[in-house]
Parts: C-alpha cells; sequence; structure tokens
C-alpha cells in the first residue's frame, strides 16, 4: 500500500494546497512529494529573505530572487523549472481560492535546457533479453521474465505494474485496465502470448501459495505483493546483460515501447493514448528518436551524408 509521507508543514494554506492535490486532484506519492518539498524550500526562502510567506504579498521578483538562489546553488534548470512548475501550480490555487488577486507566476518564463532524448533498448536487444536470454527456472524466475514482459509489451509506468491487480486483467478480451496518474484509467491490448504467461503464472503462483489473499498480480517467492525497488533491482540486472546503456530502469522499458511504436509506424494519437499522457506534446519526444535514427542511417549511407 503506498503512503503519503507529509513533511514537518505548518503554514495553514500549503497545508490546504497539499489535501486539494492529495485527494481531488489524485496525484501520486511521488508528485504529492516533490510538490511538498518544493513548496516547503521556497517558503523557507521566502521567510528568511523577505520575512513573509503570505501567499497574497508575494511578488514575481520574490519569485525571481528564488530562482537566482537556486541558479548560484548550480542546481539544473531542469530541476528549477519543476520547482517554479510546483510554485505555479499553488499560486493557481490560492487564485481560484480568491487568496490572492494576481498569480505572480504568470508572466514567468522557464529557463532554457537542453533537450534530453529518452533512453531505450534496441528491439533486437529487447528480442535477446525476452527469447534467448536464460531466467532462472524458478518462480523467481518467471516472475522476472513476465513483470519485464508486461512493461515492454505494455509500456505500464513501475507504479502501475506495482498495483496492477489480476482482476484488471481481461483475459477473454485480450486487454488490461491500467490505473494511471490521477486515477485515469485507460485500456492496453495483450497479445496471445502475453496472455498465456500470465496465465501460466497465475497457476503457478495458486499452486505454490494456495491460502494467499493478495490481489496484485505480482508476487516475490515469499508470496507477498512485489514492490517498485525489487522491479527495479529486477529490470536493472537483466538490462545490464544485453547493453551498456547508462540508464536501465523500468522507465526505460516504457521508453522502448512508445520508441519501438512510433518507429514502426503508430499513429502518434494511438501511442498518447496508450501511455496515458494527457498531452500530445508529451508523446512527441519519442519521434526525435526515430529522427534521430533516420539521421544516423542518412549519413552513413547516403554519398552525400
Amino acid at each position: 500500500m503506498t503512503t503519503f509521507f507529509m513533511p514537518e508543514i505548518s503554514h495553514p494554506v500549503l497545508l490546504r494546497f497539499l489535501d486539494h492535490i492529495k485527494f481531488e486532484k489524485r496525484y501520486s506519492v511521488h508528485t504529492f512529494r516533490a510538490y511538498a518539498d518544493d513548496l516547503q524550500v521556497f517558503f523557507e526562502f521566502l521567510q528568511a529573505q523577505f520575512d513573509t510567506t503570505d501567499p497574497a504579498q508575494i511578488n514575481a521578483a520574490m519569485i525571481r530572487s528564488w530562482m537566482a538562489a537556486l541558479t548560484l546553488q548550480k542546481i539544473q534548470p531542469r530541476s528549477i523549472n519543476r520547482k517554479i512548475s510546483s510554485v505555479r501550480s499553488f499560486f493557481k490555487f490560492c487564485l481560484v481560492q480568491q487568496l490572492v488577486n494576481v498569480n505572480p507566476t504568470k508572466t514567468m518564463q522557464v529557463l532554457k535546457t537542453k533537450k534530453r532524448l529518452p533512453s531505450y533498448v534496441e528491439q533486437d536487444q529487447m528480442h535477446l533479453l525476452l527469447n534467448d536470454t536464460v531466467f532462472p527456472d524458478s518462480f523467481e524466475g518467471r516472475t522476472a521474465h513476465l513483470l519485464i514482459s508486461l512493461l515492454y509489451q505494455t509500456g505500464m509506468r513501475v507504479s502501475e505494474l506495482v498495483n496492477l491487480k489480476i482482476a484488471q486483467i481481461n483475459h477473454a478480451g485480450g486487454q488490461l485496465k491500467v490505473l494511471g496518474k490521477g486515477n485515469k484509467e485507460r485500456i492496453i491490448p495483450m497479445n496471445v502470448d502475453m496472455l498465456k504467461a500470465v496465465e501460466s503464472y497465475l497457476i503457478e503462483r495458486t499452486a505454490l501459495f494456495p491460502d494467499s489473499t493478495a490481489l496484485n498480480l505480482l508476487l516475490t517467492r515469499q508470496g507477498k505483493p512485489m514492490q517498485a525497488r525489487k522491479i527495479y533491482d529486477v529490470v536493472k540486472h537483466y538490462l545490464s546483460l544485453i547493453t551498456t546503456a547508462e540508464k536501465k530502469s523500468p522507465h526505460v522499458l516504457r521508453h522502448s515501447f512508445a520508441t519501438h511504436l512510433t518507429g514502426n509506424g503508430a499513429e502518434l494519437n494511438a501511442v498518447k493514448e496508450l501511455l496515458g499522457h494527457s498531452s500530445l506534446a508529451a508523446t512527441q519526444v519519442y519521434t526525435h528518436n526515430s529522427i534521430e535514427r533516420l539521421r544516423d542511417i542518412h549519413k552513413k549511407a547516403h554519398p552525400k551524408g
């Protein structure tokens, strides 16, 4: 069960905002913690530098001073932009609640950042991993193979896989229902081989743990629901067998899912729906990988490349 860690915050408006994103917006635990940490640091800066934490007294100049202080601390522009996004969301809330008359972040520009393309594994490497790599002939080994297959073939986030229940898999319909960010549901198709793998896993799971009441699909060898840390460790271990890439997290498999779909001609809107993105802009980054790949092929193969 995921738990929300509430930092030591006493500011009443900030507490109201955190309740808003937790209970009404239903943000994930990870996002909630990021907002809480960013805003706590922001208010500590305001108190120390300007002796105020009253939203109605905070102006754009104060926020720019905070940004400058973050820059002097050698914090990366991408991280500063994320913190500004947290502050911007807070003041949008204050505006709706009529706690401020103007949103001081409205005219603020984000910092320029270098484009960072998603890390992914090549198709032939994924084929090697899932078809030719030897997984241990045990329940633990078959769990590892299944979780990697699910991450790659569905594009799920690790948090979505951790919380995936047996009841969310529709065997007759050949699909599964994912509960994503903001409790948004989406349907992802599953091929015949994937369904057979899940069915075989459930048969073995039931035989090993007949008294288990766990609703989650994936279990450890002790019969307990698998946690995110364990999934990270499993993915890192097996990706290390087929790639020397620096990043070997479950999210790399999500990136691989999207990159391979777009690279093979999938419609971008369809990929957006499969990933559970709220906007097409977030999905378009995967087309850059395809363009970079084409550029590399052109450079190597064309006489004038």
